[in-house]
């Protein structure tokens, strides 16, 4: 594990009340100049003040006690390795209240933290500047000199001095406006007086932009900021946040507590949003949807986006986390009920389902590592905290939030919420706290069972056996870590509290029976279960567990995934079971294959969406064989049917799912060299680039990354053509992560280029170069060697913040031999980047998981794909042969730390 750097929180002797605080950006220059006047508590007499500060020149400071003489400091001594700054003054400060006063300069930056500066286009075609922030988790010191710690909360008088045509946002309305005394191009712009809160969540704006704004039913004041002469792409992320604030209230029981929220589309930003009290900052894609150009996963993804950012108001601004360590409650929690949001506004997503795949087998994926870490993991040095920003503290701390939801039951979990947002709002908690109010309005032990959840990593595999007595099955249930290396062979035997729900065919959407599964081994009665009745563990996939049937129980659960009696959050969860204990070397590869034959009645978008994951997974293993064009015919036999069935053009009736799914489809048979999907997307292509019939949203990528991928030197340029007269990054976003597609070498470089050209934005660039890592097996080698090329500047851009661990993944996970583990491993022995030291010790252990699945399984694969090329499958599914079409695999499941809208937030 990384080691941990020496550290210590700041000292207790002197805390701020109220920081009144002016700052005036140059937008030109690129600096800004600060004046902070605090009004701060001298608890323990001291003659020095440490706070901390990066990257600004303090000019002057003095403190000056309650109604005596200011006192000014005589030294300013910088650590700047820890941040920190500590004013010495020339005698004793004494115990009682005071004004801290500091004059200060610093820079508006270009690195996406702190207070930084954002390029955008006017209308009219010129480059200008916007002064924005980000101060999750450690930055708000690079704006000014603060306490800069999430529990030192106080509250906050906010002005800015700008141009006069400039927008001036901050967490509070604005309460005046007024010339500035030597400038006349410039204003004043005074904020009214924040609650308490914590300097993370502080946040300022400066730029052009348009806005719509609406009421929420409560009476709240919501607008959404977008760039000048684009407020129409606001519309759809108003309805949604109007939507969502009186949810929120509604189920926390407690008001919203500022009298506005705005939301503004940043256009450079590092993250998916950002939750600060009362102003919201969203990238461009995230909260921007153009009724004409945006595919429906872009609607989805922003109303999820909204709903996390808006859950924080309550869980996170109102109750903050003590410290960095409890940072998995703020996220988790934001993520499981994000999803309750998007549901409760728009039930047609069946959004639930989704969950499953976009969030719970992802965190399964990343736990089952001997690199993975506990939910809760204890924060020192604050350049700890970005590695933590992972799938584990977002899409684990979802899931195990969401089967808690379920033990305890919807009542009794939001009366135990309203409990701990009352008892601690406007202060810090701890994850104790939470578990406590839960505790006290369940009756039921969810600590003990909790913790085995958030202090130790990984989850069980339960191991089920049945056998019939007379009209009862007896089920014999057997839980053990669950390896992605293999079965469990540790000394020490981690065990979990388990709730575990089971259902039978009898009727598979209701649980029969309901246990909690404290030890190794459990023997139950099923009563009044006949032989013939099949039976399910994990209903509705909420437990977070794998499940690994007996042979006889698995044989018995095929045909309910034909017949489609199995639903189908239970069909994807037996799928995904299934696949990873494949992955681990528990069953065969062969086996897995067998049972996807079996999804061809399968009419969800979600299972396919998770079955297709899976299948993309295989296929890049398989890139590393020479019979890598026998998983493309398997994939195309396995769509074929479905393409058929969804055709290319929506039929009267159909909905937001059936979109979906037809991208997805189409993506799939387009890229796998399925001849008639290739045809029809080269056809609608064409008439797309010539303005005869504009490709709507949602044919977009499938149409472009089949062209791509079959397509030569003309086809990309007609693409960054594209790229450059799209006028909304959805489409630029769209276009860069399909790039990679392409298959020649030379193309290949091409791309890599672009990705580091000023035509994509920073942020942005990551896409492009994962995009091509998962284009091909060529790509994969040819964007390792331009990470590598190229690290210091992308190292430099990114400065450890948390893409830089996206990166390295997205461009190196897909590899298979024992060799290139070393190489990686050597590469960052050599470039250390230390906010990504967990990523790259779990990139090293994928390579050699991949390179041990090859081994064991390549031949057995091999074998089953070449014999199925025999006109009958498996199932009775007819195989016809198909002609052989080179293509190589898809791009594989990334996570984004809720970073672009094929991820989460």
């Amino acid at each position: 594990m990384p080691e941990k750097r020496p550290f210590e929180r700041l000292p207790a002797d002197v805390s701020p009340l109220n920081y009144g605080l002016c700052l005036k950006p140059d937008l030109i220059d690129f600096t800004f100049e600060g004046k902070l006047e605090a009004a701060v508590q001298v608890k323990n007499a001291t003659n020095q003040i440490v706070m901390n500060c990066a990257d600004i020149d303090i000019i002057t400071a003095s403190y000056a006690p309650e109604g005596d003489e200011e006192v000014h400091a005589t030294g300013f001594n910088y650590q700047n390795e820890d941040e920190k700054v500590t004013l010495s003054f020339p005698s004793t400060l004494q115990k009682g209240t005071g004004t801290l006063k500091i004059d200060f300069v610093g820079e508006l930056n270009d690195k996406m933290k702190g207070f930084y500066r954002s390029k955008y286009s006017t209308p009219s075609g010129d480059t200008r500047y916007a002064a924005v922030t980000q101060f999750e988790a450690t930055d708000a010191r690079r704006a000014f000199p603060c306490w800069d710690e999430p529990a030192i909360k106080a509250t906050f008088d906010i002005s800015l001095v700008v141009p006069k045509d400039r927008v001036a946002l901050s967490n509070m309305n604005v309460v005046e406006r007024r010339p500035y005394p030597d400038d006349e191009s410039l204003v004043e712009v005074k904020f009214a007086r924040s609650p308490v809160m914590s300097t993370y969540l502080v946040a300022f704006v400066v730029g052009e932009y348009d806005f719509v704004e609406a009421r929420s039913q409560d009476g709240v004041l919501v607008r959404v900021y977008t760039p000048v002469g684009k407020a129409e792409q606001g519309r759809f992320a108003l309805e949604v946040a109007a939507k969502t604030l009186p949810f929120y209230k509604d189920y926390f029981n407690v008001p919203y507590p500022l009298p506005k929220i705005d939301l503004i589309a940043i256009a450079d930003f590092a993250a998916g949003a950002m939750e600060n009290w009362g102003l919201v900052t969203y990238r461009e894609t995230a909260l921007l949807i153009d009724p004409k150009n945006s595919c429906s996963s872009s609607r989805q993804w922003v109303a999820l986006v909204v709903g996390h950012e808006l859950a924080h108001q309550w869980f996170g601004n109102l109750v903050t986390m003590e410290w960095w360590t409890h940072l998995w409650l703020n996220e988790g929690f934001a993520s499981w009920i994000e999803y309750l949001c998007v549901d409760h506004c728009f039930p047609e997503y069946d959004i639930w389902t989704q969950f499953v795949s976009a969030d719970y087998t992802r965190a399964q994926e990343l736990d089952a590592l001997d690199n993975s870490h506990p939910i809760e993991v204890s924060v020192g040095h604050p350049s700890e905290v970005d590695e933590i920003f992972d799938a584990i503290s977002y899409s684990k701390g979802a899931s195990v939030i969401r089967m808690l939801h379920d033990y305890i039951g919807d009542e009794d979990f939001r009366k135990g919420m309203n409990l701990y947002l009352t008892k601690f709002q406007q202060r810090n908690a701890a994850t104790e706290d939470l578990w406590e109010s839960l505790e006290k309005a369940s009756g039921k032990p969810i600590a003990a069972v909790m913790n085995t959840w958030t202090k130790q990593m990984g989850f069980p595999l339960i191991y089920v056996e049945a056998e019939q007595q007379e009209d009862d099955k007896v089920l014999k249930l057997v839980q053990k870590k669950f390896c992605a290396s293999g079965p469990y062979t540790g000394e020490d035997f981690p065990m979990w509290m388990v709730p575990i729900s089971i259902c039978t065919s009898e009727d598979p959407s209701s649980a029969k029976m309901q246990i909690l599964m404290d030890k190794p081994e459990l023997t139950v009665v099923l009563k009044d279960t006949k032989p013939e009745q099949w039976v399910k563990l994990n209903l509705g996939t909420v437990g977070f567990y794998r499940t690994q049937y007996s042979p006889a129980m698995l044989e018995s659960l095929i045909p309910a995934i034909k017949d489609l009696s199995l639903p189908p959050v239970d069909r994807l969860g037996l799928q995904n079971d299934l696949f990873s204990l494949a992955r681990a070397g528990i069953i065969s590869t062969v086996e897995v294959l067998k049972v996807m034959e079996a999804f061809v009645n399968e009419p969800n978008y979600t299972v396919w969406s998770d079955l297709s994951c899976n299948l993309g997974i295989l296929a890049t293993l398989l890139s590393h064989t020479d019979f890598h064009e026998d998983i493309q015919v398997f994939i195309r036999d396995v769509f074929s049917p479905i393409g058929e069935r969804l055709g290319w053009d929506p039929k009267p009736g159909e909905g937001h799912l059936d979109a979906l799914l037809r991208g997805l489809v189409l993506g799939k048979l387009g890229k796998a060299g399925h001849k008639a999907t290739l045809e029809e997307a080269r056809r609608r292509f064409k008439e797309h680039v010539e303005g005869k019939h504009i490709l709507s949203a949602d044919l977009r990528s499938p149409v472009y990354v089949t062209v791509l991928k079959h397509g030569d030197s003309s086809t990309l340029d007609t693409m960054l053509k594209l790229h450059k007269q799209a006028d909304m990054q959805e489409e630029k976003n769209r276009i860069e992560r399909v790039l990679g597609a392409i298959s020649q070498p030379e193309l290949i470089q091409k791309v890599l280029t672009f990705a580091l050209s000023e035509e994509v934005r920073p942020q942005d660039t990551v896409s492009v170069i994962g995009g091509v890592a998962g284009g091909s097996k060529q790509g994969r080698k040819a964007a390792w060697k331009f990470v590598r090329d190229n690290w210091e500047e992308l190292y430099n851009r990114y400065q450890g913040g948390f893409l830089i661990s996206r990166l390295i993944k997205l461009t190196v996970d897909g590899f298979a031999n024992d060799k290139m583990a070393a190489e990686v491993k050597a590469f960052f022995e050599s470039h250390p980047a230390p906010s990504a030291e967990r990523t790259v010790q779990q990139c090293c252990e994928n390579i050699l998981l991949n390179a041990a699945w090859l081994r064991r399984d390549a031949d057995s694969i091999q074998h089953f794909l070449q014999q199925r090329r025999a006109p009958v499958g498996m199932w009775g599914l007819p195989c016809p042969p198909s002609p052989e079409d080179p293509t190589s695999p898809f791009p594989r499941r990334d996570f984004a730390g809720k970073l672009d809208s094929e991820a989460l937030k």
